[in-house]
């Protein structure tokens, strides 16, 4: 065990939640990760867990893990999730829409409430939870995506009033465009429909171009120890300059500028 604040970061194993542990690492904290592999190399910087978030028997178990370790829980980052590529909203089954939201969404809220209880034991804890500006302010063609991350915004809020009063608070990060391997690892619609082909080819350029002027994890991963250092944390974070606009624009533009800068930007009357 460790008198240092101990946190614990699902979908470690790259990208936000990589750099996220390593700033939490820096920052001071005893950090474990967590992937369904669990521990994939001996070169990581922070011990691994094996955890698949839309599995109740393995969310319990990592956290028992975790606790026999330390002994505390003091921060939680939800981080695993994964996405899918631009397509239309009735190209995905419901299914797939169940699998999406079993891992954006589920995921959390089983580790909330693996977590919560030595939390209000401790009298005090920190739940960052991974959302996206798309949470904010959806974006045609991510239509299940959005939802997931609408539920997230949701759920972190409402938490958040819960547990204030036991000393726990819960913050929700929005980045937008990150340079990982998450639109890599993004899953393909799987009722693919032919009147799409045109609009689908289309937004594979627009995704690339967003993508090379895409933030770094790191980015993000600052937000976070931001987030979790902070001695009074706001309920949401922006992550970079372009998630920053877009939350300026859906707070302050008319709905019919946003509308058309969401047209113009996806391409969608050429």
């Amino acid at each position: 065990m460790t008198d240092k604040l101990v946190a614990l970061v699902t979908g470690a194993s790259s990208g936000i939640g990589e750099a996220t542990a390593i700033k939490l690492l820096a920052a001071g904290y005893s950090v474990y990760g967590t992937s369904r592999r669990g521990a994939t190399s001996s070169n990581s910087r922070f011990p691994m867990l094996s955890l698949d978030v839309t599995n109740d028997e393995s969310v319990t178990a990592a956290v028992d893990q975790l606790l026999q370790l330390e002994g505390r829980i003091d921060l939680l980052v939800n981080n695993a999730g994964f996405g899918l590529s631009p397509a239309g909203a009735e190209e995905s089954s419901v299914e797939l829409a169940k699998a999406l939201f079993d891992t954006n969404f589920h995921g959390i809220v089983r580790m909330t409430r693996a977590v919560v209880p030595q939390m209000r034991r401790q009298g005090s804890g920190r739940i960052i939870n991974i959302g996206s500006i798309l949470g904010v302010v959806p974006v045609p063609y991510a239509a299940l995506y959005c939802a997931s991350k609408h539920a997230v915004e949701g759920y972190s809020e409402a938490l958040d009033h819960e547990l204030r009063t036991q000393g726990i608070r819960v913050s929700v990060i929005e980045p937008a465009y990150v340079k990982t391997k998450f639109e890599a690892n993004n899953i393909e619609p799987d009722a693919k429909m032919s009147e799409y082909d045109v609009i689908r080819a289309k937004l594979v350029h627009v995704v690339s171009e967003a993508m090379a002027n895409a933030d770094e994890p790191e980015v993000a991963a600052n937000v976070v120890v931001k987030a979790a250092t902070a001695s009074h944390p706001k309920l949401r974070y922006t992550s970079g300059k372009t998630a920053r606009l877009f939350k300026f624009l859906r707070r302050f533009a008319p709905d019919s500028v946003l509308d058309k800068g969401i047209r113009k930007n996806f391409k969608l009357d050429t």
